[in-house]
């Protein structure tokens, strides 16, 4: 039976999707405009296709991934854009087109497809702009209280970035005054700070294999593969929040896990002591492990390429003040990653229940945001 206020029609009828614009990353100048492919916003160029505010969504090599954009943009030829929302309300189309799971309308031979021919004749229903209009705003402030939190995190990260470049870089440390400089194989740097061998200053140690099949979505642990969350288990083996990088397949980006992860053997991890983990965390992200890079069937790092990589080792009470000052940044981050966790898990139990109508927000008296109404 119908819900009051719904109306069921083809998708056809409640937006119509356009494919994206070609473009090649050569193609692409610096400029203010996002570009949008099936993975995201991934560079940007001088000029746009499609004013904003848009809808895009994956169409080739990833499905099902949607998209919103404020500003305007350019999607590109892996997409398909809202071409017309038909008087709907742009924020509901995001939040609609998301809960499709439109990845199960794959009709590509050899590279995973979508055909707006065919999903165009979709059958759906949607409530009338009005309802529209509540159940985006509901969650739209799931949303941007993520993106707050993601605004946090990056600012503390910057401010602790910025005091490492300040201390480790320019060497202007507590005292640097009275320090004097000498001659090292890296250069030169301060008296009493030293240069190792990565291999002989840190413990680096691979993962532990884990079958894919043995994970499990209500597990309590994350499961890192390639320095990336893949999934969660049962168990975890490292206690303590930990400094990997992928050395398979994805290599080279440095994340921190969170404390009770599951490192698998598609990782390795750096195993600093407290008093040099943020400095350790920041070494290697601002170095890069590129260089590192090898491989013939697929990219790797071994424990050999790693082998050849020198580092400064600043002295013991720079390290301890260093830490001292950037570990609550640190735990802060933490804390508004784990609050995120919770807004995600509560937003995407309520998205299908308030885009199906389970949820009745009719009679519910919510403000409309201006730009919305």
């Amino acid at each position: 039976m119908q819900e009051k206020g719904w109306r069921s029609i083809l998708l056809g009828e409640f937006v119509t999707l356009q494919r994206g614009f070609d473009i090649t990353k050569k193609e692409q100048e610096a400029g203010p405009y996002k570009v949008y492919s099936s993975s995201g916003p991934n560079s940007t160029h001088s000029k746009y296709q499609v004013k904003g505010p848009g809808v895009i969504i994956g169409r080739k090599g990833t499905l099902g991934t949607a998209f919103y954009s404020d500003e305007d943009f350019w999607p590109h030829d892996t997409t398909l854009w809202v071409k017309d929302f038909h008087g709907n309300d742009p924020k509901f189309a995001y939040h609609f087109l998301k809960s499709m799971r439109l990845e199960q309308y794959d009709c590509g031979a050899s590279n995973p497809t979508l055909n707006r021919n065919h999903i165009h004749l979709i059958p759906v229903s949607v409530p009338l702009v009005p309802i529209q209009q509540k159940i985006a705003t509901i969650l739209s402030t799931y949303d941007d209280l993520i993106e707050n939190n993601f605004r946090r995190i990056k600012i503390l990260e910057e401010m602790a970035q910025t005091l490492y470049r300040e201390w480790f870089v320019k060497f202007r440390f507590p005292g640097h005054q009275k320090v004097k400089m000498v001659n090292s194989p890296l250069g030169k740097i301060p008296e009493g700070w030293g240069v190792k061998n990565l291999l002989d200053w840190v413990d680096v140690k691979y993962g532990k294999t884990l079958p894919k099949a043995m994970m499990e979505e209500s597990a309590p642990y994350l499961v890192y593969g390639a320095a990336k969350v893949i999934g969660r288990y049962k168990e975890f083996n490292r206690e303590r929040p930990t400094i990997i990088t992928g050395c398979r397949g994805s290599c080279g980006q440095v994340t921190i896990t969170r404390p009770k992860s599951f490192i698998t053997n598609n990782s390795f991890f750096f195993d600093f002591d407290n008093k040099s983990f943020e400095y350790g965390y920041f070494l290697l992200g601002n170095r890069g492990l590129n260089d590192c890079i090898g491989g013939t069937a697929q990219p790797q790092i071994t424990l050999e390429s790693l082998s050849g990589i020198q580092v400064i080792v600043p002295s013991s009470t720079t390290l301890i003040l260093f830490h001292e000052l950037c570990e609550p940044f640190f735990r802060q981050m933490r804390v508004l990653s784990e609050k995120n966790d919770v807004l995600y898990k509560t937003r995407n139990l309520l998205l299908p229940k308030l885009i199906s109508g389970e949820l009745d927000v009719s009679e519910l008296d919510i403000t409309i945001p201006e730009a919305n109404a």
